[in-house]
């Protein structure tokens, strides 16, 4: 019943997805990450059962053919993040990496996550806040702080929105992680409007943000803000927005979404944006932020 404010979090989702790839692309332009080495480089236990060759690369670009976990973990687990990185070490492709693309909701967050982690010793939400979002002042976190869950605006149910596909579906598993969370439950017990949920590091579609806390991220990475540097040169946006996925998935499903190295590029017919050094990220519930460098935006 509050009014909205321009500081007001809402939970955004897979817009997550856009502050662990910035984050993943910082890393590579130190010369930390190398987006084409394999995975096994810097979590050596992931190079198994199939996993061998797949690159940071391609779970950016949703290539590695993990999209969802054969074990079954519980909410807990999911929070305490090691059981999750445990069962993606355990974990055979779908399909031969690289062959197809199919969207790795949840698992592209912990997957690249942990690369992070392994790199830099923190978790990717803590390190986001480390060097982009605490120097930059910006609202957005995964893992909203518990000092901020009372001012956030609650999500309420759209009237007419699609339903998920049975809980048997790999499209319904990839959004709840085998049913371990409720989608979009809202109200219920691990729900989006949940404080367990939303103060947990779900680093693949678990964001908290205010609209000008994205729009701020986008604009420091592509221009810079308030007089500071670009974060990410020219050079690395060109990495970032060359097309890796695009047309019918693995599912066989094609909504026109064309993918880069971690975000979402121009797609005419599913999500315009301004031209072809674009680049971003939605979330489930309509959010949506992206920059361009060329534009300045």
């Amino acid at each position: 019943g509050r009014g909205w404010q321009r500081d007001t979090v809402v939970p955004v989702f897979s817009c997550a997805k856009g502050l662990v790839s910035v984050c993943a692309h910082l890393l590579a332009q130190e010369g930390r990450l190398d987006l084409d080495a394999p995975v096994s480089r810097y979590w050596p236990e992931f190079g198994r059962y199939g996993k061998e060759a797949i690159t940071s690369r391609m779970v950016l670009g949703h290539r590695a053919g993990v999209p969802v976990l054969d074990g079954m973990l519980t909410f807990g687990e999911i929070a305490d993040w090691a059981p999750v990185i445990r069962a993606i070490e355990e974990q055979s492709p779908l399909w031969e990496p690289d062959t197809s693309y199919e969207y790795h909701g949840h698992v592209f967050g912990f997957l690249i996550g942990e690369v992070i982690r392994r790199i830099t010793g923190h978790t990717p939400g803590a390190y986001f806040r480390r060097v982009v979002g605490d120097p930059l002042g910006l609202r957005a976190w995964i893992g909203l702080p518990g000092a901020e869950m009372d001012g956030r605006a609650r999500l309420v149910e759209a009237e007419g929105r699609p339903g998920l596909p049975g809980p048997e579906h790999l499209l319904t598993r990839i959004v709840t992680m085998n049913g371990a969370l409720v989608f979009p439950g809202l109200d219920e017990p691990h729900g989006w409007n949940d404080p367990a949920l939303l103060g947990m590091e779900l680093p693949g579609a678990g964001a908290t943000a205010s609209a000008s806390g994205l729009a701020g991220l986008y604009a420091a990475a592509v221009t810079g803000i308030e007089g500071g540097r670009r974060l990410l040169t020219p050079e690395t946006v060109a990495d970032a927005v060359r097309e890796l996925s695009s047309g019918k998935g693995w599912l066989g499903f094609d909504m026109g979404a064309r993918w880069g190295s971690g975000f979402l590029l121009d797609s005419p017919s599913f999500r315009p944006m301004l031209g072809e050094r674009s680049f971003g990220n939605d979330g489930a519930g309509g959010q949506f932020a992206f920059g361009d460098d060329e534009f300045g935006v």
